[in-house]
């Protein structure tokens, strides 16, 4: 049985049109090679989240992948912003997620780069589905496996099986992420960046070509700052994981989230053992404080 298709508008290479008649060639590079980058850029109150940062990492990607921006950022701005007043428009709901994606463009099948093709722009809007008040208030559950995705994952690819692969993998336990390890390090989730809190401080793992570099990544650490929490990205073992006094995972949709059970175990010690802590409960009012500030 074949879903039905959405019918929030969407972008096509300079055209506006509906979700469900949108249509892309087969030999699309996206479509047969993964050959593309994409971004979520939130939109809280119809006004959109830390769009510069979110910007410059499409910038980065589309850089190490070497396919041309196709827009420059006023470009980008105002098509997002389009998109966002269609999608208001019509269902009156003003927080929303855009997505943004550009592949190498459309040319017969062949591993190599070919050279002055025209990079496919595709972009969506949707509703935005955050966190319910109960995940919030209790925390979720997360499972764990070793990061077997590739080498890559600093460019923000549409190549996204192994990620798919590993969401599944905490779907089927009914958690709502995989955290994931390599070499005995924590590395990320399948679709978040993940934090844990050790003697009130913040860490993360470093920068590197393993980890995505998160827009929230920048944004806790300005926030830390700003609740007086110590900051810092360093290599975690899993060990430092299992033991930590809490866990948590942002992204686009999920903001900042606390996970208060790992791979069916309770995280934390003491009385808050399996609770929220109040690391999360600092950042969270921090975040809210920054999604009015940070928005344009």
């Amino acid at each position: 049985m074949t879903a039905a298709l959405p019918t929030h508008p969407c972008f096509l290479n300079g055209e506006y049109s509906r979700l469900c008649d949108a249509k892309v060639s087969v030999l699309d590079r996206g479509f047969v090679f993964g050959d593309g980058v994409y971004e979520v850029v939130p939109v809280y109150g119809g006004r959109l989240f830390r769009f510069d940062e979110h910007m410059a990492r499409l910038e980065r990607s589309l850089a190490k992948v070497r396919i041309r921006n196709p827009h420059g950022r006023e470009q980008w701005l105002a098509h997002c912003r389009e998109l966002v007043r269609r999608l208001a428009a019509e269902t009156g709901v003003q927080d929303q997620t855009v997505y943004l994606q550009v592949t190498r463009g459309v040319a017969p099948r062949d591993h190599v780069m070919p050279p002055d093709i025209e990079p496919t722009v595709f972009m969506m809007v949707n509703p935005m589905k955050p966190p319910t008040a109960e995940q919030r208030h209790h925390g979720v559950a997360c499972t764990s496996a070793r990061d077997f995705r590739w080498e890559r994952g600093d460019i923000k690819s549409v190549s996204l099986l192994g990620n798919v692969l590993a969401r599944q993998l905490s779907a089927d336990h009914g958690a709502v992420e995989t955290i994931m390890f390599r070499d005995g390090f924590l590395t990320e989730a399948s679709g978040s960046n993940v934090w844990v809190v050790h003697e009130g401080a913040l860490l993360g793992p470093p920068k590197s070509e393993h980890v995505l570099e998160g827009i929230r990544v920048d944004l806790l650490h300005e926030l830390c700052e700003e609740c007086g929490i110590a900051y810092n990205l360093r290599p975690i073992p899993e060990a430092d994981v299992r033991s930590a006094d809490e866990v948590l995972i942002s992204s686009a949709t999920k903001e900042i989230l606390p996970v208060t059970r790992l791979d069916g175990e309770a995280v934390g010690h003491g009385a808050l053992r399996g609770k929220p802590g109040p690391v999360y409960a600092r950042l969270y009012e921090a975040y809210q404080r920054a999604k009015v500030e940070q928005s344009i």
